[in-house]
């Protein structure tokens, strides 16, 4: 295993009481940063080291394991360094020997995937030993001339510019801040330093939204409120974007169906479905990728709509969250490499253990919330069809290129 990410989460908060399970978008924050490193391409393996139970219960639910932190490294003045030290030497114990460590704090909750592979690749590719998430920042800082006095009471000098000359931005060189969501290093560096910086460090621009940390109250209730906005893709990020996975799970009432049912007089149940999802779905099987419809609800049109679509069923759950985690052991595979697609709260759990959580076009604001994609098709409008489609796309790029380099190699 090369590149394992470690999230430290311990249960006292001195600043917002239960600061890591606090929800940001209807989602914890210790869920939030497993989610980040589940969709990132260059992590091996997520494990989040914590003293709290209820911590552990719900980065378990979103995809992590765990490492019981103990009581000494656990409080307000134990360092990061100390948990990330005790985490790598339990890795170790369970054979577990990381080349790369990826440190990620549950107190930045907009992450970005692509942010954490862009560190990982600084690190791997030899261009780093170290590397952290930084916005460029033009401001002028200034600090107390006396550093035994109350700060800001008395005389400042300038730390960054000169007081005598004010240059224009655009005249200017960034300096970089470090936002606190995430370092990268080599673990060997790291254990020989035992700090986060050594070597050759590098800083991994990330945009001003992804840097904002929760310290405070006030920032959590800011947080909240960006997550309506943050979370959901862009416009031009809902249709047509490839979806590069090797499995596809849906449910069933609300995706393949308008989430409606016709009743005839001897309360037989009928629906309406898109005959384009057949097709779609026909695409995935010749290309080999695994597909499983996963619903609530025990009902012979579901298991009749398989069977003519070909694929597997799982119904009359209790649990869809822990039946898609056993059928993809079954089918070897990773959870981090699935899709699965929602429409109501229900399929909040199943989502929080794939790589690509997706919701319908009219799905619950909840599930939209906690989606990485949104489909521009409605629920039995080509819903299935869409995603189909887009998961076909990113396989056939996969093949262009890898046939390309065959041929520059022959």
């Amino acid at each position: 295993m090369k590149t394992v990410a470690i999230i430290p989460a311990r249960g006292g908060s001195q600043g917002v009481p239960g600061k890591n399970l606090r929800p940001i978008g209807g989602i914890p924050l210790v869920a939030r940063a497993v989610r980040a490193c589940r969709a990132a391409r260059r992590i091996d393996a997520i494990f989040v080291t914590t003293d709290d139970a209820a911590i552990a219960a719900a980065a378990r639910a979103a995809g992590a394991e765990i490492i019981d932190r103990p009581a000494e490294l656990a409080g307000h003045t134990a360092s990061s360094e100390s948990a990330l030290l005790h985490g790598l030497d339990e890795l170790a114990t369970r054979g577990i020997d990381a080349e790369i460590m990826v440190f990620v704090q549950c107190t930045s909750p907009f992450i970005r995937p692509q942010d954490l592979d862009a560190g990982v690749e600084l690190v791997t590719s030899g261009a780093a030993d170290s590397a952290f998430s930084g916005i460029e920042t033009y401001e002028f800082l200034w600090r107390d001339a006396d550093p035994e006095s109350v700060p800001g009471s008395g005389a400042v000098v300038g730390q960054n510019h000169s007081a005598d000359y004010r240059p224009r931005r655009q005249d200017r060189r960034p300096d970089y801040r470090e936002t606190g969501a995430f370092y990268v290093m080599t673990v060997e560096g790291f254990r020989a330093a035992e700090h986060r910086f050594f070597g050759t460090t590098r800083v991994v621009p990330v945009s001003e939204l992804a840097s904002l940390e929760i310290d405070t109250a006030e920032e959590l209730a800011l947080a909240d409120a960006f997550a309506g906005v943050l979370d959901q893709p862009s416009a031009p990020n809902t249709v047509g974007d490839a979806i590069d996975v090797d499995a596809v799970i849906t449910d069933f009432d609300g995706v393949h169906t308008a989430d409606t049912a016709y009743v005839d007089e001897q309360g037989r149940e009928s629906v309406r479905v898109s005959r384009s999802d057949g097709m779609g779905v026909s695409v995935l099987r010749k290309a080999g990728i695994p597909f499983l419809i996963c619903s609530r609800e025990a009902n012979p049109v579901v298991t009749a709509r398989a069977t003519k679509l070909g694929v597997a069923v799982v119904q009359a759950l209790t649990d869809k969250r822990t039946a898609v985690l056993d059928w993809l052991a079954e089918t070897g595979v990773d959870p981090a490499r699935t899709a699965f697609v929602g429409n109501d709260i229900n399929d909040l759990g199943p989502m929080s253990v794939v790589g690509w959580p997706i919701a319908v076009a009219d799905a619950h604001p909840d599930v939209l919330r906690a989606a990485r994609v949104i489909l521009s098709r409605r629920g039995g409008e080509g819903a299935v069809r869409e995603l189909c489609d887009r998961v076909a796309a990113a396989h056939s790029a996969a093949r262009t290129v890898t046939e390309e380099i065959s041929r520059s190699n022959a």
